[in-house]
């Protein structure tokens, strides 16, 4: 029999959909939280649709943001599915929701009137802007979050406009720290016996990754400005080619490393000279010092020149695509990914829980459920609503 879960005394009603606040159901999942998942009755949530590919008709992004939940369906425009939530987080610990700010006082749901239900009740709120503020009604996708947070302004190429990232990073940043606001707050409770709302803004959570941008600007008058794939003054840290077309990353920017990589390239007089010599000089002759390396490691192919670089110390890598990670000893050796089975699909790989424990690790048990598959669990046995109220309610499309 498996160790118990870490979260496995904390039950969790996730009001969310798409992606902010049910990746935050996920984290608290994956370390075997109860995860309740509301949807829509007829419509679900839109994330199992989403999604470029989708074999079967079916979302292949779904399954991973949803693992380890369980769905049930109540429409909660309606009288009678917002009572049934009220019963269901008579019974939880924390309320998960990322719905416009004053939707849920708009259905009897706000944070005032849950805690006359459950004191002890955590209010995990994700929105585009928070919860107050001029702004705070403003509709707010994960994109808006990352370019009024700052991400997008320095993303990219200095001659192209604003790049984004190729995943929804301010949804995902703001999850995260809804998590660990959640955390936190389950903590205060266990001294104080109350729950509080955790107020998590993307564009805020965005702002908090950006280093030291603010006081660079406000003390030093300097902007940060998009630098494709260098940082300012951070030299060498870049991508360079190898003989085979493969593109590896070699960063050696700290002094002892870049003297390490000057020995890997035959070359241990370029750690003395002046011009490379420290860090602020290294910086300072960046576009020289990428073109000695390039001219180097384009005479390597990346498997002989990754080793050599490893056997001197020098952190390097290749720049992984899914089929790479797939294949990695590493990868495998740390189960960075698990295999479930999927009803539609077999043998489904994705991200394992991320981090590891040492005693008490969390883990991925199922993949995103069907939707409504734990109405019967979760109502009859749960609430303990009796067989006819609960098919009273599918009649009505309340569930």
């Amino acid at each position: 029999m498996r160790n118990p879960l870490p979260l496995d005394d904390v039950r969790v009603v996730e009001l969310g959909q798409l992606l902010a606040g049910p990746f935050c159901g996920q984290l608290l999942g994956d370390f075997g939280a109860e995860v309740i998942k509301v949807e829509d009755p007829k419509h679900g949530d839109p994330m199992r649709q989403w999604g470029r590919e989708r074999p079967y008709g079916k979302s292949l992004w779904w399954p991973v943001v949803a693992r380890n939940k369980k769905s049930v369906t109540a429409d909660l425009r309606t009288e009678r599915g917002q009572d049934l939530v009220r019963e269901l987080i008579a019974r939880a610990d924390v309320l998960i929701e990322n719905f416009r700010p004053g939707t849920l006082e708009r259905w009897g749901l706000s944070p005032e009137r849950l805690w006359e239900i459950n004191p002890r009740l955590v209010v995990t709120r994700v929105s585009g802007f928070g919860q107050s503020g001029p702004y705070s009604a403003r509709a707010g996708f994960g994109s808006i979050g990352e370019a009024m947070g700052g991400i997008r302004y320095v993303t990219g190429d200095p001659d192209r406009s604003p790049a984004r990232t190729g995943v929804s990073l301010g949804d995902s940043l703001a999850a995260t720290f809804a998590c660990l606001g959640t955390l936190v707050a389950l903590h205060q409770r266990g001294r104080t016996g109350r729950g509080q709302v955790v107020d998590s803004a993307i564009y805020e959570a965005v702002l908090a990754l950006m280093e030291s941008l603010i006081p660079e600007y406000q003390i030093a008058g300097y902007q940060r400005e998009r630098t494709g794939t260098t940082l300012p003054n951070v030299a060498p840290s870049n991508v360079y080619p190898a003989a085979d077309g493969e593109l590896v990353l070699i960063a050696a920017n700290q002094d002892t490393v870049f003297r390490r990589l000057a020995e890997a390239m035959g070359r241990p007089e370029l750690a003395a000279d002046e011009r490379y010599a420290t860090h602020g000089a290294r910086g300072a002759a960046m576009a020289e010092l990428d073109d000695l390396i390039a001219a180097w490691s384009a005479t390597h192919e990346a498997d002989a020149l990754l080793e050599l670089l490893n056997e001197h110390g020098v952190p390097a890598g290749r720049i992984y695509t899914a089929r790479d990670m797939l294949a990695d000893p590493h990868f495998a050796a740390r189960d960075a990914i698990v295999r479930l089975a999927h009803p539609d699909f077999g043998e489904f790989a994705m991200h394992n829980v991320v981090p590891k424990l040492s005693a008490s690790p969390g883990r991925v048990r199922h993949v995103g459920p069907a939707l409504g598959e734990h109405n019967d669990e979760i109502y009859r046995g749960l609430l303990g609503l009796p067989d006819d109220e609960v098919a009273s309610l599918r009649e009505a499309g309340v569930i």
